[in-house]
Order: C-alpha cells, then structure tokens, then sequence
C-alpha cells in the first residue's frame, strides 16, 4: 500500500513510529476496516481518512479524532483509483483513474466527467485542490503544474495558468500550501511553489545537499526522504540523507532557501511528526505498517487502525530546566492551548515561590508578555472572539516573516521576508535558537525516557497546574487556541496567588512586578489597575513609604482612580501618602472624588472653592452641611448656606436650606445669650 515516490501519492505507505516517554498515543483508535477496501487515502485538505472499495468511497472526518465516529459514504463508478480527494467545499470527489486521466464526481447530482493530458508527451503525477482566488485544482504533471478552474455547469475544467517545468516528484502539504517539485538526474533540483488564497508566490529554485556512496555512484532522491514541515508559524523542508546518514533542515522564504543545519539519523526508515516540541523536530523509527499522518495522526494500514498521537505536556514541561524554552515551547501550543496555559501560568508561579533569580524570573516573563503581545495581533485568542486588552496606538507591527498558513486565513500569504535581511545572510535569533537547541533536545528524545531535573520548578508547578485546573470552562477550553497569557490572568493565577503564600520582606515580589511592567511596556501592553494596586500593598506592608513616593512621581505605577484610592486607604499611617493619592484623583480630573475626600478630611471649606472653580454640581449639600455643623463654627455653616445658596438658585426651597438655616438661627441666638 505504499505510495509512489512518481505521484507523491497520499496513499498510506510503510511509515511508522518508535514512542517517547514525552509522547503516548489515544485509546481506543479509530477502527476504519472496510471490506473489499482498495487501500486507505488520506485527504490533508479536509481532514479526511478515506477508504474506496469498487462502487463506494468510506469517508472519516478526523480532524476532531473520536473513535466512536461513523463514516460517511458515496458512491462512485468502477476503475482503478490512484488517488482519491474530495474538494475543499466537499462537493466534488476527484479521482485519478491513471497516469492521463482524473474523473470529477458531483456528489448532489451524481454527474461526472473526466479530464485527460497529453499521453504521448505528458502524464498526471498527481493533484491537489486549492483554496487559492486564481484556481480550484492543481494538477501536477512531468512537464510542470496546470492551475485550472472546476467548472461545474460545462463539466469542465478551464485551465488558468501553466508552469512549464521537467517534474520527476512532488510533495505537497494542504497546510502550507507548498509544493516542492523535484527534477534533474538525481531529483535534488526543486521548483517551490505556494498557492495560497491571496496569490501564487514562487520561490527560487534550490538543490539539496546529498553525500556520493562508497562506490562514487550518484545516489537519487526520492519523494520518501522530502517533508514539508510548519513549525511556529515557520516552512521548513527536511531531508532524508540515506547515505550520509542525515537529517538536513532548509528554511524556506520568499526570495531565498537557507541550509539551516543538519542532525545525525540512526536509521533510513524514519517519520517526521510536525509537533513543535522545543524548537525541534520529532521523527521516529517505525514498523512496516505504520503511517503518520501530519500533524498527529498514525494509521496502522495492517490493521485498519487509525490513532491520535499525543504529546505529554507535563511530562516536557518537568523534564528541560531551560524555563523560557519550555515557556515558548507551551505558548505556541495550539492543541490542548488550555493545559498548556495552565501549566504556564504553575511554571511560572512556582519560580516566583522559590525565589529564583530576578533575572531568570524576568526572561520567563518576558516570554509569556511577548507570546501575549503577538495573539493580540494575530487576534488568536479566542475564535472569533477579540483578546480582552488592547496594544497602545504605538505598538509594532508583527514581524513580517515567512508565514504558515495561518496567515494566508486572513488573506496574506507564506512568505513576507524581506530580501535584504535574506541576502544579508542573517536570520532572526529564533531560528539560530530553533536549530540549535535541535541536537540537544534530540539527544534527549532519543534515549526514549525522560531526562528529570530534580532542581526543576516544572515537577513542582504541576501541583498549581492542577489546582487551577478550573480556570476555564468546557465551553471556553473549545474554543481557546492560544495559551497566551494577559495580564489580568498574570494578576489573578500568578502574583495574587503568590503574595497569598509568601512570607517575610515583600519586596522581591516587588521586583519581580516590576519586571513583568518593564516587559509589558515594551509591548505596549495596557496593564489594569489592580497589578499596581498589589506593588502599594506590598510596600505599605513593609512601611516603604519613601520608595512607594517614589513609584508614584516616576510614573512607575501608572495613575487611575484604583490606585488614587488605594494610596489613600494606605495614607492613613501616612500623610504623604494620602497626599500623592489625592493629587492623583486630582490629576486625572477626578473632581467628584476628589472634593468628598476633601470633606471627609473635614476640608469642607476647601472643597467648596474646589467645587466653585471646576463646577462639580454632583455633591450633596447636606455632606457639606453636616460637616460644618458638626465643626460647630456658625460662621463657616454660614458660608457653605451662602455658597449653596448662589451655587444653585433652587436650593432656597429644599428643606435641608431650611433645615440648616434654622439650626444655623439657633446657634447665632445662643451665642448671643
């Protein structure tokens, strides 16, 4: 059931897998054994696990893996089947009969027609449909790539636009929407292309890096040894070296392949599975009968299993010390962005509690800031939902870079990478970072069981992991497809928690506040109130009163009537304090506020000028009245009647004008007696 290496055929072959002790796989599997099966297609546009027997096509959706889940059928005429896909809006089947011809099925009106090549001078290596605006299908042939139009009333295709190019092979992935086209004598000279909602990007023509046998003989490439690999949003090409016994990486972008590395391989037979495990690629030695299917799947052809391949989270998170990398590692999780999230945010905590470093501290902060920063721009949070706090006007653009497809859903395409920063011959410190950490994590991966680290905060945070375990509801861990963290969340299941179990002098916790705003401002990320409200608290505790005065003209903790508030509550010790927080009401125009501080403070005279001078009618003239009686001055009780009594010309007939003009008689006459 192997495919050929001539069609690039998604036919499950012979691919398969070893396990990891960061890895398991899903049970129960999938079970998709049909009788009369003419083998298993595996359809990466939609997600399809296909099964065709004479006259009907079984059909799994798998992109929600549930093992419980029936197929889907449709009937279909007799013939051979080379490949088998269905159109991206699942309303035509197409299936390649042969080498010259693809048969186009109608699935409501059961219509078919047939589309043929040249046979004397040309045949079909394969096909793929495309969201793309330009055309609906991409057929692959020896002589190059024909961009056609399915045109459903004439049963027809119309061809938009030909690639003239010598084909040997081809690979092709629907998530990045690149085919790579082999060709030369030993098919290590490649055509890329993307084809993408937006536009047709080509890239410029490369060769692979193949070592010469023993024997000086010319060894040729086969469609086997390819793999088309997203990782972080990023298309790599890996290749199988079988005689030098290598993994090649290439990093693809607009204008340019770059040769990022290369890892040893210790056998021939391998499998790339593109879960992005810190910063590296996982592949695996595998059995006769296993097939992995990108990004997570493994189909036992033999036994007509289908399996969903899982990562451990806690176990990769408890297993590498290197803390920033594990914490971008889960932040770029997408699958299972819920834990990953959970388990950040115990990371995370737990390095607090144990008093790491500030500086350690601050690189792990920085990382779930910056992770935060870019799902604000990528609107990644929630589907469809905006993330809850907003970039300032001045924010930064996301880095233009050689994009998954992800951004091609919001019409922009692969590759946005400057020429000058590739002809420059420099790459961005994530991809030397990537490539480098691939040896050593490898070494690790393939030893097969976990390297713990007993100094590790990981094997700790799992407790605050599952303690917070409840942080989202069923319905929000649906639809949640980052792990990034906001502010509030780095407030509520981080620093609270945190000032909650700490002990003893406060203010490393403090600096460690600090540095999540130094990294936040450099975003440009708004932080709320109550993060600001917790560095006065913690101050005040231990009575630094000098350094909070400090904090607050330094504009360090960013003035809102939160914090105002709060430095009054905390002033009572202290009348400096109490001071800065009534000048910061006053500063943000907060007058309301502002004058009943006044009169509480029994300055009742001087918030009447206040009030008269920015006109604040929204006090009531009994709080005035009732302070100026209680001082028993009858000359100011006096003053503040007058005051009303100007301010607002309908206060004359309220009874409490009555009422303090009275009391105010009574006071005058005792003092006469």
């Amino acid at each position: 059931m192997s495919g050929k290496a001539t069609a690039s055929s998604h036919n499950i072959g012979l691919r398969g897998s070893g396990g990891l002790s960061h890895a398991y796989i899903q049970y129960p599997p999938l079970r998709c054994n049909v009788p009369g099966s003419r083998g298993l297609f595996y359809d990466d546009g939609n997600k399809l696990l296909l099964s065709p027997t004479a006259d009907q096509v079984f059909s799994w959706k798998v992109s929600l893996f549930d093992p419980l889940i029936g197929p889907t059928t449709d009937s279909i005429s007799e013939g051979p089947i080379i490949a088998i896909r269905y159109s991206l809006d699942t309303k035509v089947i197409a299936i390649q009969r042969s080498g010259h011809e693809i048969q186009f099925w109608d699935r409501e009106t059961a219509e078919t027609f047939s589309h043929k090549c040249r046979a004397e001078s040309e045949s079909i290596l394969g096909f793929f449909w495309t969201d793309s605006q330009q055309c609906d299908i991409v057929i692959v042939k020896t002589t190059g790539l024909d961009l056609c139009a399915y045109k459903s009333e004439s049963k027809s295709l119309q061809l938009v636009e030909t690639k003239k190019l010598n084909v040997s092979w081809y690979v092709y992935t629907h998530e990045s929407r690149l085919v790579l086209l082999a060709s030369g004598m030993q098919c290590k000279t490649f055509h890329g292309f993307q084809i993408s909602s937006a536009d047709v990007v080509r890239l410029p023509r490369f060769e692979m890096v193949m070592a010469k046998s023993e024997a000086n003989s010319k060894p040729v490439l086969a469609a086997e040894d390819i793999f088309i690999v997203t990782v972080y949003g990023r298309i790599y090409c890996l290749q199988v070296d079988r005689v030098a016994m290598l993994l090649h990486s290439y990093r693809l972008y607009r204008d340019a392949v770059i040769q990022q590395g290369s890892l040893p391989i210790y056998s021939s037979r391998i499998a790339i599975l593109e879960h992005q495990y810190l910063h590296h690629f996982l592949y695996f030695t595998y059995t006769d009968t296993w097939n992995f299917l990108v990004p997570d799947l493994v189909c036992d052809v033999a036994n007509k299993l289908l399996w969903k391949f899982n990562l451990d989270l806690e176990a990769i998170s408890a297993s590498n010390s290197d803390v920033p990398s594990v914490l971008d590692f889960l932040q770029r999780r997408k699958l299972e962005a819920n834990k990953a999230k959970q388990l950040c945010l115990g990371i995370t905590q737990t390095l607090i509690l144990e008093h790491r470093p500030v500086h350690v501290v601050a690189k792990a902060i920085n990382v779930l800031v910056t992770s935060y920063c870019h799902s604000i721009k990528t609107c990644s949070l929630l589907k469809g939902l905006k993330p809850e706090m907003t970039l300032n006007s001045g924010a930064q653009n996301a880095d233009a870079d050689v994009s998954a497809i992800e951004s091609d859903a919001v019409g922009k395409s692969i590759v946005h990478e400057s020429t000058t920063r590739v002809d420059s011959g420099t790459l961005d410190s994530e991809d030397e970072s990537q490539f480098a950490n691939l040896k050593h994590s490898s070494k690790e991966a393939l030893v097969g069981g976990s390297v713990n680290n007993v100094n590790s905060p990981r094997n700790e945070a799992h407790s605050s992991y599952a303690m917070q375990s409840s942080l989202f509801s069923a319905q929000e861990d649906s639809q949640l497809t980052s792990a990034a963290i906001s502010p509030d969340e780095m407030y509520n299941f981080v620093f609270s928690p945190v000032d909650e179990e700490m002990v003893g002098d406060p203010s490393y916790l403090v600096a460690i506040i600090i540095e999540f705003l130094h990294s936040a401002n450099l975003e440009k990320i708004r932080v709320a109130p109550n993060l600001y409200v917790l560095i006065i608290q913690l101050l005040v505790r231990n009575e630094r009163y000098a350094e909070l005065g400090l904090f607050v003209v330094n504009k360090i903790l960013e003035p809102s009537k939160e914090v105002a508030l709060q430095l009054l509550e905390s002033g009572r010790q202290n009348t400096q304090t109490r001071k800065l927080g009534l000048d910061m009401l006053r500063q943000l125009g907060l007058h309301n506020d502002y004058v009943l501080l006044l009169v509480q403070d029994g300055y009742y005279l001087e918030a009447l000028r206040y009030a008269r001078k920015y006109k604040v009618d929204t006090i009531r003239p009994s709080l005035f009245l009732e302070a100026a009686f209680v001082s028993n001055d009858s000359q100011h009780l006096a003053a503040v009647l007058r005051f009303f009594t100007d301010f607002l010309p309908s206060f004359k007939n309220t009874s409490e004008h009555n009422r303090y003009y009275r009391i105010l008689n009574e006071m005058n006459s005792s003092m006469t007696v």
